[in-house]
């Protein structure tokens, strides 16, 4: 979601801001010395030394002492990967103006490894500006792509809420389901996809904020966990967990090693520097500033955009008479 300084202005009122910067003070004041980093484990003792089994030997056995041509990259590739369970040729990332950065292009990192066509589908034609203010181009637009193998909502803040009371986008994305092998979301994104209905009975998890309230504003089971299935419906907690859910659909489909390869080309094993990231690792008073600068976001939002559909739902209502 979007960083709290950037919904916090618009919306504050003063005796906000003050009661904030008397809790800066206090969370200041509190901190002690700071966390002593943990030394990395040495790359040589990291090694895996699980022993190969007779048909890892065999196979080891056969492998060329390089690759040199694409054919050998792709015989080597088939025999220590294998095949995927099913075929994948056309992923899909929606995108529009306020996406997150991270529940972008974490899953356009990791799925865009699968051999398959990635693209990021704009709501709209032309560039898009992320929640940080970075202009990104669009591979194509929704009105031109008519189906997907795999589609992925991200989410971000203002602009996600808009885009899930978005009716042209939702039909867009009921319409792309049908013929999909996985429909993710993440972070907010599964507030998008939530207000297609496609989440209606099936368990869920999405970003922290508010979680089970949104959850159950579209009907789906709260699964409080870091990313869910349920049956092809994949959702995840905020940004980061976007990357862990396209691991776990890559795990799925194409298996462990071909996951721990991507993994291991993008060094990915996250060591933060204190606890953190989740409300029950989080102190109480960053829990309730961080929650109380959302709501300041989000409330007055939310309110503008049910008030305006509850209108365009009346103005199409079939009148009675004359």
């Amino acid at each position: 979601m979007l960083q709290p300084s950037r919904i916090q202005a618009p919306y504050a009122t003063l005796a906000t801001l003050a009661t904030l910067a008397v809790l800066a003070v206090a969370l200041l004041a509190a901190c002690g010395p700071p966390p002593t980093a943990e030394p990395r484990t040495p790359k040589a003792a990291a090694t895996a030394n699980t022993p190969l089994t007779a048909e890892e030997q065999a196979l080891q056995a056969r492998l060329p002492d390089k690759v040199d041509s694409d054919t050998t990259h792709a015989w080597v590739m088939d025999a220590i990967l294998g095949k995927p369970k099913q075929p994948i040729k056309t992923i899909g990332i929606l995108v529009y103006d306020g996406v997150n950065d991270l529940d972008m292009m974490g899953p356009r990192y990791v799925l865009g490894q699968a051999g398959a066509k990635t693209q990021l589908v704009g709501v709209k034609p032309g560039p898009i500006k992320t929640v940080m203010g970075v202009q990104v181009v669009p591979d194509a637009v929704i009105d031109d792509v008519k189906q997907l193998d795999i589609l992925i909502i991200p989410g971000g803040f203002t602009g996600t809420i808009e885009t899930a009371y978005d009716k042209r986008v939702l039909d867009w994305i009921r319409a792309i389901d049908k013929s999909t092998v996985y429909t993710g979301a993440v972070c907010t994104g599964v507030w998008i996809l939530g207000a297609t209905g496609l989440l209606e009975g099936k368990r869920a998890s999405t970003n922290w904020y508010r979680e089970e309230e949104f959850l159950r504003k579209y009907k789906a089971i709260p699964a409080n966990e870091r990313y869910t299935r349920d049956g092809k419906y994949w959702t995840s907690a905020g940004v980061t967990a976007g990357m862990d859910m396209s691991l776990a659909i890559l795990n799925d489909n194409w298996g462990e090693k071909y996951t721990q390869g991507v993994m291991l080309d993008m060094e990915y094993d996250p060591a933060p520097p204190i606890t953190g990231g989740t409300p029950e690792k989080t102190g109480r008073l960053v829990t309730w500033m961080m929650k109380a600068m959302y709501d300041a976001g989000v409330n007055p939002l939310i309110e503008k955009l049910e008030k305006q559909q509850g209108k365009s739902l009346r103005e199409d209502a079939p009148r009675a008479g004359p």
